[in-house]
């Protein structure tokens, strides 16, 4: 990549200069125009970068509200005595949520159009004599990935979108006509593999942009210290939106009775080709991101939010806020109850229990790492502490509604691994990744170079070896795969590792449910797990994945038998009329 440093001071003072104007005036308002809308189009590589950071602002825009239009309708969260009728219309599964300011998917596609129109912008800019070629095509790389999100994002929450590529201004010119198509989830999902697979305008979409060598190519600072390792994070990243689809793709190929092996190695091979690359990682602890379940994850699990920055031994991608700057989201005005904010949610009973139900989490207690790091209690009330814990001194103050929020998380990479090597049959490798950890010997079950059941998590330095047992050569790393579960020092989760005792698709299932009954724990409110119920139920054509699992928390039996029957209706969709005639 080209590096001008002049070009570098003048994008800078043009960020601070944005970010001074955004504190006074509402930065983040989804409804405010913050691309860039230049008559002329691009002029110079840093109007092409600061183009793209208009995008983001969209993006903080919307990163708060998938955990809140989601959790009320999930497994964990209900509303607090403070609650609003917006929210309690969501926990009751209402079906008219027409004038519901959460149910409303207007912030989603605000993220299209402006991807939409810095494409088009960047498209003009293309053939002009300044051009940074490399800096180009992994800006459209990004962009496109941005868009992708948001329409996965959509399809998994509404179960269908309004797909456009042309360039518009407003959600409202959003008609029914030939540019605009109402897809429901298969047509989606093919839509966005489509455009990851094809790329845009010649541009492969797994390209990366590095903002810290861009912003600092002489490494005046180290990466560990730098603060533009967090920009680092902000685009949604190649290869766990790539996996994710495929999961998707897999679930829409089950339900309809068909075979989805070619997808589920697609997700595979993606997901361990990433992890393998960081995990191989050795040097600058700044760089050294572990992405691994090992003996160093309990120790490092709270920090994962209660940390100025997105945690570089988990976050894949994050969206990032600064209050000093105005960039907000409103997590803590939700779930806190310390003034100012307002709990308006909170956990439920049967949500909390069941991290100490050791029938539900084999092993678990009250000491369990994950459990305190998500729970709370001030002044008697319960309260999600992953945003904050009340008092907290550790990264803000009750009023720094700051906090980042995961896209995707190095964990998550992992769940989604073991849900692709279940449908690929890989069973001793899915119950390493799941339980018990990647582990070399001699024995069953244990890594064996060569193998096919083993494919990918071979060490880039030695293919007779894995990373992922610490039997490579690390350099600095010393700690080996211990499995989603075997970090926690939790008893694993049964599953089957074969297909004889129960049949394929029986086995499959129960193998996935042990998943989602973990994801449940470990993704618990962070908007994360209701899409995964939804993806089980396409996948199986059961609903009764998705009731048995939210149902429970519902204390009035009327209201419980009420959404057990929206759910098992189809009703796990989030209704809304896009009213494009």
């Amino acid at each position: 990549m080209k590096r001008h440093t002049f070009l570098i001071f003048k994008l800078f003072n043009f960020y601070i200069a944005a970010m001074l104007m955004a504190a006074c005036s509402d930065f983040f308002d989804p409804s405010t125009d913050d691309e860039f809308n230049g008559e002329d189009g691009f002029t110079s590589n840093t109007e092409m970068y600061t183009g793209f950071l208009g995008i983001m602002t969209k993006l903080q825009a919307v990163g708060d509200k998938e955990i809140l239009l989601t959790e009320p309708r999930g497994e964990l969260i209900e509303p607090s005595d403070e609650s609003t009728s917006e929210l309690i219309a969501l926990y009751n599964y209402d079906q008219n949520l027409q004038n519901n300011s959460y149910a409303n998917p207007a912030g989603y596609y605000e993220v299209i159009i402006a991807c939409n129109d810095y494409l088009k912008n960047m498209e003009a800019y293309k053939n002009k004599p300044n051009v940074d070629n490399d800096a180009w095509k992994a800006l459209v790389a990004s962009t496109v990935r941005t868009k992708v999100w948001a329409y996965k994002t959509l399809a998994e929450i509404y179960g269908q979108a309004v797909w456009f590529d042309d360039a518009i201004t407003e959600v409202t010119e959003i008609k029914q006509g030939d540019k605009f198509q109402l897809l429901g989830l298969s047509e989606l999902v093919d839509k966005c593999l489509q455009l990851m697979d094809s790329g845009y305008d010649g541009v492969n979409t797994d390209q990366e942009i590095n903002w810290y060598e861009w912003l600092d190519p002489t490494h005046t600072v180290a990466l560990s210290s730098s603060e533009y390792r967090k920009w680092n994070y902000i685009v949604p990243p190649y290869a766990g939106l790539y996996a994710e689809l495929c999961l998707w793709k897999g679930a829409v190929l089950n339900g309809a009775g068909s075979d989805a092996t070619t997808y589920y190695k697609k997700a595979a091979d993606v997901l361990l080709k990433s992890l393998g690359t960081q995990i191989n990682v050795t040097g600058d602890p700044g760089s050294n991101v572990y992405w691994l379940p090992s003996a160093a994850t309990p120790g490092h699990y709270a920090p994962i939010w209660n940390y100025a920055q997105p945690y570089p031994y988990e976050s894949v991608s994050a969206i990032i806020y600064d209050y000093t700057k105005n960039q907000t989201n409103t997590l803590l005005k939700h779930f806190s109850n310390e003034y100012p904010n307002q709990y308006l949610l909170r956990p439920s009973e049967v949500g909390i229990a069941r991290f100490l139900d050791t029938s539900f989490n084999p092993g678990g207690s009250t000491g369990d790492t994950r459990y305190k790091a998500c729970f709370g209690t001030s002044g008697g009330q319960p309260y999600l502490a992953k945003f904050r814990r009340v008092g907290s001194s550790v990264r803000a103050n009750a009023y720094q509604d700051d906090c980042h929020i995961y896209i995707y998380r190095a964990t998550q990479y992992h769940m989604l691994l073991a849900e692709a090597l279940n449908h690929l049959k890989r069973f001793q490798a899915m119950n390493g990744v799941f339980n018990s950890g990647v582990k070399s010997g001699e024995t069953e079950g244990c890594f064996v170079a060569g193998s096919a059941e083993w494919e990918g998590f071979e060490s880039t330095i030695d293919p007779t070896k894995s990373d992922w047992t610490g039997d490579a050569n690390w350099g600095t790393r010393k700690y080996p795969s211990m499995g989603i579960r075997g970090c926690f020092g939790l008893t694993a989760r049964d599953v089957k590792d074969n297909i004889h005792d129960l049949g394929e698709t029986a086995t499959l299932k129960f193998n996935d449910m042990a998943l989602l009954d973990e994801a449940m724990l470990e993704f618990a409110g962070e908007g994360k797990v209701y899409p995964m119920m939804n993806r089980m139920a396409v996948r199986y054509g059961d609903p009764k994945i998705v009731a048995d699992r939210v149902c429970p928390k519902y204390t009035n039996e009327g209201l419980a038998a009420s959404v057990r029957s929206i759910i098992l209706e189809g009703g796990y969709w989030v209704p809304f009329d896009l009213k494009m005639n």
